[in-house]
């Protein structure tokens, strides 16, 4: 029997949990993927080498993009802005956009992944964007992701000339991150790869201050599971 032609997927791959999560999920819906990361002037580079050991242990490509998102700042992640810290994941405030956004970055990282896409002949971008438990980025609403994908189809070649038009997959987007954590580990992710920090220790620890590791903590506490990352 001939063996199903591969179908090749650009991941966005972070190197934090939620985007190791998607890329399994890629990889368990059939796709072969290509996991794209960034090096774009964020204040630690720990994440990019996780992404890296995250694709290495599934065994898939693995691109690194150089950016410079400093020459603009206006993020906590770009700037000299100190990353906002607190003792209580119920003192985080999801009414407002937190200075740990960083302008236009997903627009920006999907632009690259289309870019990508493009060339190796994809059809499918999967980005591990999620608008529950405190996301407060505006690039993080399905709207906006509705808008990218429909925005692609019109300013691309294969949007233009494809047989099979650009489809955008963001499989957290409704999740709990509780329910993102027992989704990666029905697939076999293995978080103790992955690092959520916004400010990480020096020796690669998260600082279980900010934003995203009070996030990343609550959710294993009520998913009930062990976070082999502590």
């Amino acid at each position: 029997m001939t063996a199903p032609a591969p179908r090749p997927a650009v991941v966005l791959l972070s190197g934090g949990l939620d985007s190791a999560t998607c890329l399994a999920i890629a990889l368990d819906d059939g796709f072969t993927p290509i996991a794209l990361s960034f090096r774009y002037g964020q204040r630690h580079g720990i994440e990019v080498e996780s992404a890296r050991r995250v694709a290495e242990r599934v065994g898939i490509e693995h691109l690194v993009s150089e950016i410079d998102l400093r020459t603009f700042g206006g993020s906590a992640l770009t700037d000299e802005i100190d990353v906002p810290k607190h003792d209580d994941v119920n003192d985080l405030d999801d009414t407002v956009i937190p200075i740990t956004y960083v302008p236009a970055r997903n627009t920006i990282f999907l632009s690259f992944a289309l870019a990508l896409a493009e060339v190796r002949g994809a059809t499918d971008i999967f980005i591990g964007v999620n608008a529950l438990d405190y996301s407060g980025y505006p690039d993080c609403r399905p709207e906006f992701v509705d808008a990218f994908q429909t925005m692609a189809n019109l300013a691309t070649r294969a949007g233009v000339d494809g047989a099979k038009p650009l489809t955008v997959h963001t499989p957290l987007i409704d999740l709990t991150k509780a329910d993102i954590i027992r989704r990666g580990v029905a697939l076999g992710v293995d978080y103790g790869l992955t690092i959520s920090c916004y400010d990480p220790t020096a020796d690669g620890r998260g600082c279980a201050h900010c934003d995203s590791c009070l996030l990343r903590a609550m959710g294993f506490r009520e998913a009930g599971i062990a976070d082999p990352a502590q």
